[in-house]
């Protein structure tokens, strides 16, 4: 009895489990913020975006300081909420882009484009990654969300 018991928690915990976590805000200084934007490869703003390591910045598409786009292998895309996540929005905030990383000119802090991680933790303190949307390419369009 005590097996079956076992067996039926162990399914249910594998099937409540999403591997899709794109959309989920668990940083206590990104308030949630509406994220729905479709663009389209096809035009020459997104140029950049057409080839792995590419990236854009969306200012106007929602979410607190806008997102970053970034290209990782041709068709795998990633969105980054374009604020700090170690801080709470201000007027420093707002990361900029070079290459595959953010940076945060509040403390100079970088994050990697590719996985969001923070390059430069500061110890003795908590060190959030970058907040993630959730980015699907459908042909040339590719839909950020976070609902």
């Amino acid at each position: 009895m005590k097996r079956f018991l076992l067996i039926c928690v162990a399914v249910v915990c594998l099937f409540s489990c999403s591997s899709d976590d794109g959309g989920v805000n668990n940083n206590p200084f990104i308030p949630n913020a509406l994220v729905q934007y479709q663009l389209d490869l096809n035009l020459p703003l997104f140029d950049n975006l057409r080839f792995a390591g590419g990236s854009a910045y969306i200012s106007n598409g929602g979410g607190v300081r806008g997102f970053f786009v970034f290209n990782l292998s041709g068709d795998q895309f990633f969105a980054w909420e374009a604020s700090c996540p170690n801080h709470t929005p201000n007027n420093c905030s707002t990361m900029t882009v070079q290459g595959v990383l953010a940076t945060c000119s509040c403390e100079d802090y970088e994050y990697s484009l590719a996985n969001g991680q923070l390059l430069n933790p500061v110890q003795g303190q908590a060190n959030y990654p970058m907040v993630n949307y959730r980015a699907t390419k459908n042909g040339d369009v590719i839909t950020i969300s976070n609902n």
